[in-house]
């Protein structure tokens, strides 16, 4: 330890056990020294820094009461555990985050026995903490289990779910609510702290019973009175009702940023050994002691690299839109024309670029929370009355609706439209975001129309195609981050269903592009003419309904054709090679060759090296067509 370290506490903690012996002062320094050292690591790497700054207080209270990872530690979503990951012998790497075979920017099992639980997509820590607390009482053990759910997270319906189930229960399993929401106001001062303390403490539960057992011997009116009475000392400033209602023990809501507040309640939940659920409700500022002082609470939500001084963020600026932009200010040019046009997000109005159609058409804008599977029904009850819903939602949470895609829109052959961002892989938040399984799970669904953009004026016009598309559903796909710089038209033009289109013609290879590879198709096809190799780059747009015609002409005419996607198997190569097998086409000599994303999950690197790792890249193009031909030797050569 350095004797100019600005964190000499932190300097002397690697493991939460190192702390267990802190005294409330040395505790509150313990945060102080985390909240900046989560400060700095983040300007170096990027990531999630407000959600991780409004739970340091109420990490290193948990760290210091509980015995982890004997005692499991849950946290939901993730993107808050960059102070956990610090304090659980990962500070040596903490400026590795989110980078090529650094820490990942969520927990992860693979990662720490302190990360019990993986996670990423929100509302999953209660059923997984009760799943290990059931664990825990079959195999006789007596660890605890911790939860932390952000209030946004219990938007969704997953988590009431899980405590409908968990209150049903006999297992002991802690919930803390870490409502971020809601202002610090006088309600969790210390008259709240006091009643917090006193409400977990094992003689008011005692009392409770006693009391509860004597009122079941008096007149329903007294009994009615004395929960009335409880439940007004208990709730007067809290919701606390509705998680009672649900068989959760109820407590706060406290500081979250105060140890002294923390503490005795904390340690009188780990002391208490009541078989039953509980829920502490602590209130905590998302940002605290960086993005309150700066403003503009949602710009701090993820970030990338930045001043620390300052808290300007450090992008490199691009002359090209990004692909999210121009989705948004394509609907908007089309709601302009259509006022049967309305736009849902599921909690990320920013990400999809739905913060502007709300501001051009705030009643005509639904922000449904974190609840994939309603915003899908919520818009299919929509289309049923006429209405003309855009849907967009990121690829990887859109699967969290599926069930929703095909009961109450598939089946019943609903025009709603669904904007699948972050199509491909997506860099650093890794497998859990890449939009990897769309196509595949899209287009097993009958009367869907898929489109996936090459280009950014292609998604201009995949909005004016959607937009006009009135007796089915749709859907079309986007990458993540900025277009390629093409010219795009002012409005949208209506392509014609099932068609793609020919870049370049040639006579012994094809290239049959779907999304956002068509550059590193036409890179390839440069680089395939040096070995004398004539090619044909065909954009197909469509996954469904195929351009079978043009498809089928590409298979006849040459004799290599190789397919490539941003997508798992089972996407567009599939929908290809399936008509083509069935048109007898892959009976004679056509070398077919699919590139799609490996069968493996990639994990959070720089979106190039990860394409290249795909090899879903102009190199690997070429290596496909050349082995394909019996001439590796020459890829080898060249790139020796």
């Amino acid at each position: 330890m350095s004797e100019n370290s600005r964190t000499p506490l932190l300097d002397t903690v690697r493991i939460p056990e190192d702390m267990a012996h802190f005294t409330p002062e040395q505790l509150k320094q313990l945060a102080d020294e985390l909240r900046q050292e989560t400060i700095d690591a983040v300007s170096i790497t990027g990531g999630h820094l407000g959600a991780g700054l409004g739970v340091v207080e109420l990490t290193v209270a948990l760290h210091h009461v509980f015995d982890t990872p004997r005692d499991r530690l849950i946290w939901d979503v993730g993107h808050q555990c960059y102070p956990h990951k610090i304090l659980t012998d990962r500070r040596d790497r903490i400026r590795t985050l989110r980078q090529g075979g650094g820490l990942s920017g969520f927990t992860r099992r693979a990662e720490s026995e302190y990360d019990p639980f993986g996670a990423a997509h929100s509302s999953t820590s209660i059923s997984a903490g009760l799943g290990m607390a059931v664990a825990r009482d079959l195999a006789d053990d007596d660890n605890n289990v911790v939860a932390v759910i952000g209030d946004g997270s219990m938007s969704a319906g997953m988590a009431y779910e899980a405590m409908n189930n968990a209150g049903s229960m006999d297992s002991r399993l802690l919930v803390v609510l870490n409502d971020n929401d809601m202002s610090i106001a006088p309600a969790v001062g210390a008259m709240s702290a006091y009643l917090s303390r006193l409400i977990s403490s094992k003689s008011y539960r005692s009392l409770r019973r006693v009391a509860k057992d004597m009122a079941n011997r008096f007149p329903k009116s007294f009994e009615a009175a004395a929960r009335r009475a409880e439940e007004y000392a208990r709730g007067f400033v809290t919701g606390g009702t509705l998680f009672e209602e649900m068989g959760f023990y109820y407590i706060g809501p406290i500081d979250g940023h105060n140890i002294d507040h923390l503490l005795p309640v904390l340690k009188n939940v780990r002391d208490s050994q009541q078989d039953a659920p509980v829920l502490v409700h602590v209130v905590t500022q998302k940002g605290k002691g960086f993005e309150s002082d700066k403003g503009e609470d949602e710009k701090y939500h993820a970030v990338s690299k930045f001043d620390v001084v300052t808290g300007a963020q450090l992008k490199a600026k691009s002359n090209a839109p990004s692909y999210t932009r121009v989705f948004a200010d394509s609907l908007v040019r089309e709601a302009e024309e259509d006022k049967k046009i309305v736009a849902v997000t599921a909690a990320m109005p920013s990400g999809t670029g739905l913060d502007i159609f709300g501001k051009a058409f705030p009643d005509r804008c639904f922000d449904v929370a974190i609840a994939e599977q309603h915003g899908v029904t919520f818009a299919a009850g929509l289309a049923s009355e006429g209405y003309k819903p855009f849907v967009a939602i990121y690829s990887t949470f859109l699967q969290r609706g599926y069930d929703q895609v095909v009961h109450d829109v598939a089946i019943q052959e609903l025009p709603v439209r669904f904007a699948i961002d972050r199509a491909g892989l997506v860099g650093a938040d890794g497998a859990t975001h890449h939009g990897s399984f769309d196509v595949a799970y899209l287009g097993c669904l009958p009367g869907f129309v898929l489109m996936a953009a090459a280009d950014e004026a292609e998604l201009v016009n995949m909005v004016a195609t959607a937009a006009a598309i009135d007796d089915r559903p749709s859907a079309f796909r986007y990458p993540r981050g900025e277009g390629i710089g093409v010219d795009m038209p002012k409005r949208g033009q209506v392509l014609e269903i099932g068609k793609g289109r020919i870049l370049q013609e040639g006579t012994s290879v094809a290239l049959l592009s779907y999304g956002g590879r068509l550059q590193e198709c036409l890179l390839a096809a440069e680089d395939l003419a040096s070995h004398g190799l004539s090619t044909t780059v065909v954009d197909a747009r469509f996954a469904k309904p195929l351009d079978t015609e043009l498809i089928r002409r590409l298979a006849r005419e040459h004799e290599v054709l190789v397919t490539a996607e941003e997508g798992a198997i089972g996407g567009f190569a599939t929908q290809v090679m399936t008509d083509l097998a069935t048109s007898g086409l892959l009976d004679g000599g056509l070398k077919l060759r699919p590139m799609t994303l490996p069968d493996i999950f990639i994990d959070h690197e720089n979106p190039g090296v990860q394409y290249e790792q795909a090899g879903l890249t102009a190199s690997g193009i070429v290596a496909t067509v050349l082995s394909a031909l019996g001439r590796e030797e020459e890829f080898r050569g060249v790139h020796a």
